[in-house]
């Protein structure tokens, strides 16, 4: 489910590209719908449902039914009125979110379009964080329960909504690509219908309660606000590089835009999905007080970074052109976009190991509700993060050379490197997990079929010349 829903994803993309190209509103409506997007992932998909997950499954292992959907009923309703606070300042202060998360177009003349136009549709898409963040409360449940099908699905709506949007909407509107803010309001509430009338079915669905002090909703607090840091040191940064983005070119942030799509499929499909169901399974092994089935659990999880994400950073290394130039080199995305997106398809491609291995370490944390350990590396990686995207923006724009933005992507991937690097070795010191000697047969199978498969690659894809000239099904 996850694999349709990024390959519906990639269907909406190539849309975009068509229609609407890399240009001024492009940009702004990228930076209106990362914002909402961003909190999404930190809070909702992130910190929350990582917080809420093992508490969940926990009551769920050790209380019956009805002190289950009590703390359902109490997590919703507090959950709720928050959400509810925070969209409707988020809808007021536009212009000041804006000013924040796009800086450049505040401060960078001529960019005044892209100002106005980012804080018009950021009203439309903030709205988002509230409906999907609910979703994430029911994807929760619906996780701890074993159902993964569903929640998986749900984001094709989106991209459904999306495409629906752009090819029937904004042909109509004096300014087209506002149709897509529309569409991401639409969307979010589909979202939510669709996965409450799931936990309906399964008989959990009760009536919202405030409960600020209740115990479980007390517990998900204190787990939530350190593992805000913990878990999505990837998204602080993705963001960091679409404000440092605003203030160079002009579709600087459309071309780190369709790179990081790409980069996000693989992580997508294998790591986010292989996060998604240990969490709740390391959850209950360590619920049971089952180490050894918590370490086989981890170790499976980790063989599938290797195997999948070797590869993987390969390809999108050697076909970043061809790819980026087949699946959204038509219409308004022209060949020079392609050639910038592909720099940083490269840079983000190094780091996807590291992305996929963060992804996967993390939930090792969250099961034994520690989310204070993944803050410490979260704040190291980001400091290094940080320095490493002013160091590489400044030496590139003094050597007056393109691409700078393909230097934020590669600070983002160095940076996940240091991430994983130190949640590993927390795992390996508490001894809870650690790499066993078998996995030197395991990394040298990879090397060598990853090689093998370069080779292959260059051998009959070195000639792309020709490319940018086909349409689409071409």
């Amino acid at each position: 489910m996850t694999l349709l829903s990024r390959f519906a994803g990639l269907a909406r993309d190539i849309v975009f590209a068509n229609y609407f190209g890399s240009r001024a509103a492009t940009d702004a409506f990228f930076v209106a719908f990362k914002i909402p997007n961003f909190l999404r992932r930190l809070f909702a998909e992130g910190a929350f449902s990582q917080a809420f997950v093992p508490v969940l499954v926990d009551t769920k292992t050790r209380a019956d039914a009805a002190a289950v959907k009590d703390l359902i009923a109490h997590t919703a309703g507090t959950f709720a009125v928050v959400l509810a606070a925070v969209t409707a300042l988020g809808v007021m202060g536009a212009p000041l979110v804006i000013a924040v998360f796009g800086a450049g177009f505040l401060f960078t003349e001529g960019k005044e379009r892209e100002l106005a136009l980012s804080i018009e549709m950021l009203r439309f898409t903030f709205p988002y964080i509230l409906f999907i963040s609910l979703a994430a409360l029911a994807t929760g449940i619906l996780n701890a329960y074993g159902r993964f099908a569903l929640p998986a699905f749900a984001p094709v709506l989106l991209n459904l909504v999306l495409i629906a949007m752009a090819v029937g909407v904004s042909p109509y509107l004096a300014e087209p690509v506002i149709a897509l803010a529309w569409g991401v309001f639409i969307a979010g509430a589909a979202q939510l219908a669709f996965l409450l009338s799931a936990v309906w079915r399964l008989g959990l669905l009760s009536v919202p309660r405030w409960g600020w002090f209740h115990a479980g909703v007390a517990k998900i607090r204190t787990l939530m606000l350190p593992a805000v840091f913990g878990s999505s040191v990837l998204q602080i940064s993705l963001l960091m590089d679409t404000l440092i983005a605003s203030f160079l070119v002009a579709g600087s942030v459309t071309w780190i835009y369709f790179s990081d799509r790409l980069v996000e499929f693989p992580l997508g499909v294998f790591g986010v999905a292989i996060a998604t169901v240990i969490l709740p399974g390391l959850s209950r092994r360590q619920a049971e007080s089952a180490p050894a089935a918590f370490f086989n659990m981890l170790d499976w999880a980790m063989r599938w970074v290797v195997v999948v994400s070797v590869p993987a950073t390969v390809g999108l290394v050697l076909l970043a052109g061809p790819l980026l130039s087949t699946l959204f080199g038509y219409g308004g995305f022209t060949l020079h976009d392609t050639q910038m997106s592909r720099l940083s398809l490269i840079a983000y491609a190094v780091g996807l190991p590291a992305f996929v291995a963060v992804k996967v370490l993390a939930p090792g944390f969250f099961a034994r509700q520690d989310t204070k350990t993944p803050v410490k590396a979260a704040i190291i990686a980001m400091a290094v993060n940080v320095f490493l995207k002013l160091a590489f923006v400044a030496t590139l724009l003094s050597l007056g050379v393109p691409g700078v933005h393909a230097g934020l992507a590669m600070a983002t991937a160095l940076a996940a490197y240091v991430n994983g690097g130190l949640l590993y070795y927390r795992l390996k010191r508490d001894n809870v997990y650690r790499l066993t000697a078998e996995w030197r047969r395991l990394a040298a199978q990879a090397a060598a079929a990853a090689a093998l498969m370069g080779a292959a690659l260059l051998l009959i894809g070195a000639d792309t010349a020709h490319w940018p000239g086909y349409d689409l099904w071409g």
